[in-house]
């Protein structure tokens, strides 16, 4: 691994959309708008338009770059979407070694610090890593984290454990398009 101690994996995911909260009745925007991201590495849709914040982080040797966070709380649900372009002097020639850390830094979170559930897939000819896990309250985080190429690509979503899997959801991770 060669991301320094903050890098990608320590970003406090829940702290961007910790502030989800359980409502007696959800409400479900109906316009979704479609989010292009930093360099258009890729389109996303969200229920709204997110707030964007960029993370200046470095490699392990000193490297600086940037990852770029866009997220929308509503209707009791966190989305998240985020991307970073690894520098040079990053190995990307293992993408399941650093999509591996990426969860294991995100599990920290999660009751017993473990995802219920990871799949390993390829999504437009990136390595792709689907993931559910369990926290606190009755909650759950999804997630789906892709490298291609030196493009480092994560959805994630909070809510209840049944919305993880709900409409909402599966609208928002089907949503992803990337860039050739």
């Amino acid at each position: 691994m060669t991301l320094r101690r903050r890098g990608l994996l320590g970003l406090p995911l829940l702290g961007i959309a910790g502030r989800a909260q359980a409502q007696a009745k959800l409400v479900v925007p109906l316009a979704w708008y479609g989010v292009r991201v930093e360099d258009n590495a890729f389109t996303v849709e969200m229920p709204g338009v997110p707030d964007h914040r960029v993370v200046n982080d470095a490699s392990v040797r000193g490297t600086a770059f940037q990852l770029h966070s866009y997220s929308l709380d509503v209707g009791g649900y966190s989305y998240v979407a985020q991307t970073a372009l690894y520098p040079a002097d990053v190995d990307v020639s293992q993408p399941r070694t650093i999509l591996q850390a990426a969860l294991n830094g995100r599990a920290q979170q999660l009751i017993g610090h473990q995802w219920t559930r990871s799949d390993w897939r390829v999504i437009g000819g990136a390595t792709a890593v689907d993931s559910i896990g369990a926290l606190a309250g009755g909650k759950a985080l999804r997630q789906t984290n892709l490298l291609k190429a030196r493009r480092f690509v994560s959805l994630a979503f909070l809510g209840s454990a049944a919305g993880a899997t709900g409409v909402e959801a599966e609208r928002f991770f089907k949503s992803l398009k990337l860039s050739a």
